[in-house]
């Protein structure tokens, strides 16, 4: 078999067994290959580094607290949640969901024993977080107040001088500041080294580095659905610097791939994980081969046309990283809600408050609090305490166990599917009864009040509920009164994406009420299959 042809193989039994309940998309094929995507997830604009032998993503975040997750692998292909970057930023804009604002397209870089985490927001500027372990606390600076850009990545050359490169939101040239030996201060208003607005259209995401003396800068252009990954090059930092396309859409369905990192292992291999916009699903990771051509340029993924760009593969040997690590960690995604933490797996719309859960007043529980969300009469796309996770497969189901001790009539604690379009199944309280609900809204220019859609009455206060999500982008709702005979509630509703981000799956309680109260709800759990 050409190893260099391998398309995706079917998942043997031996490594299903291996991996905890949780997983559910594996890359690994357990025979020495793996397929794409390599996380079948929203880790939007990634970025990679190693450091020894341990490799380090990041991803954008958005309006999700926390913020920019820390995923680590020991062989690019089997990678796990540890850390996030930040658990708030630090404006009060912030304590309120700000769609589509937040994090873009982290850098994170490794030097001089420091681990620097660099971000820009779209309205808020420019910012730099700082780390001596990964897994640790970062110390997070807003390092300048500027709107519009986008995509930072610092490089210290080898005389010590430390640069900056971002974009301009909207696909802006290439600028480049000097800064300061540490990476927290620039030192200049910055030079712009690359703009062709025809040929690189909507040039963002840069990547810089250097190499025999060229320096080079990766850059995505023509947009996240359908672009391509360019690489700029220069013998000077400042330029003139020639444009190459690397890598573009081939004839296997792996859309407009580009935007990630390029990383070297330690036996002198070269990989790019980038992304490919997958609708409601976000903007799920790939896995590219890679290798330096003798004229100085990169080729990504493989040249099957014979045109000179290389193409994103299905399927591949998998890294030679010096040795052989047992591929024992996945993507988390259940939860029993037994830990004193929040699974790292968790995000929520806005700020965290820590009046809206707890994990001890239940043990083995989180108890969601009844917020009020009165805008709309309950429009939760203004509710930032939405506890959500990124759609993990093309298709699962996601199942919960909810107690509820409401106060007041309206109040609702359920299982969501949440985008800018969104739809849930939720326990109501009503004036004599309670009753089960499948409710749809949206966001729109104009008010928008969510809409019940179909409903069965009920006396109980503790049910079980279920979302079953498909690969048409479509969900169906289920609840059960014992946990074990489940009954379909209304049709097939919508899975929409966010702003900029992929739809999400999770749980809430809510108010739709201006006069708050200490209603509350208990989940027992939330599982993934």
């Amino acid at each position: 078999m050409n190893m260099h042809l391998i398309k995706v193989a079917i998942i043997v039994v031996s490594v299903l067994s291996s991996f905890p309940i949780y997983a559910r998309w594996i890359a690994d094929n357990g025979d020495g290959t793996y397929r794409n995507p390599i996380i079948y997830a929203d880790y939007s604009d990634p970025d990679v580094i190693r450091v020894g032998n341990d490799y380090w993503m990041v991803a954008s975040s958005f309006t999700c607290m926390p913020g920019i997750p820390i995923l680590h692998s020991k062989d690019l292909i089997n990678w796990e949640i540890v850390n996030h970057v930040y658990e708030r930023l630090p404006l009060e804009k912030y304590d309120r969901p700000c769609h589509g604002e937040g994090s873009w397209a982290p850098a994170i870089r490794y030097h001089n024993g420091m681990y620097y985490c660099y971000f820009c927001t779209p309205y808020d500027g420019l910012f730099v977080a700082k780390a001596s372990d990964p897994r640790g606390d970062w110390e997070m600076t807003q390092m300048l107040e500027v709107e519009k850009w986008e995509d930072p990545c610092p490089f210290w050359d080898e005389d010590g001088q430390a640069y900056l490169v971002h974009s301009i939101h909207r696909g802006g040239p290439a600028i480049i500041h000097k800064m300061s030996a540490d990476g927290t201060r620039l030192l200049d208003n910055g030079v712009t080294v690359y703009h062709d607005a025809k040929a690189n259209p909507v040039l963002e995401g840069m990547k810089m580095d250097k190499r025999d003396g060229w320096y080079y800068i990766f850059a995505p252009a023509g947009g996240v659905s359908n672009g391509w990954q360019t690489v700029l090059r220069s013998r000077n930092i400042y330029g003139p610097y020639e444009a190459k396309v690397v890598l573009h859409t081939g004839e296997n369905g792996i859309n407009g791939p580009h935007q990630g990192g390029l990383v070297e292992t330690q036996t002198g291999e070269w990989w790019f994980v980038h992304f490919q916009s997958k609708g409601p699903w976000g903007r799920i990771i790939n896995l590219e081969p890679a290798r330096w051509t003798d004229d100085g340029w990169i080729m990504i993924g493989e040249d099957t046309d014979n045109d000179g760009i290389g193409e994103p593969v299905l399927g591949y040997r998998k890294p030679d990283v010096g040795d052989s690590f047992c591929p024992s960690v996945t993507i988390q995604t259940s939860d029993e809600f037994s830990s004193e933490q929040l699974g790292l797996q968790w995000q929520w719309h806005a700020n965290p408050d820590p009046s809206w859960f707890s994990l001890s007043a239940h043990p083995g529980h989180i108890r969601l609090k009844t917020i009020s969300c009165p805008t709309e009469y309950g429009n939760l796309y203004y509710a930032g305490n939405l506890l959500l996770q990124k759609l993990p497969a093309p298709s699962f189901s996601a199942t919960t166990s909810v107690a509820t001790q409401f106060s007041t009539i309206g109040e609702r604690a359920g299982l969501i599917i949440m985008g800018n379009e969104y739809s849930y199944i939720a326990l109501i309280k009503g004036k004599n009864n309670n009753r089960i609900s499948v409710v749809t809204g949206k966001n729109d220019k104009l008010a928008v009040t969510p809409v019940e859609t179909a409903f069965a009455e009920v006396t109980a206060d503790n049910i079980w509920l279920k979302a079953q999500i498909n690969s048409d982008a479509t969900c169906q709702y289920l609840y059960s009164l014992d946990g074990n005979d489940y009954h379909f509630l209304g049709g097939p509703c919508p899975v929409r994406s966010g702003t900029w981000i992929g739809a999400k799956v999770g749980i809430f309680a809510s108010s739709p009420n201006v006069v708050p109260s200490d209603g509350y709800a208990d989940f027992d759990y939330f599982k993934i299959e």
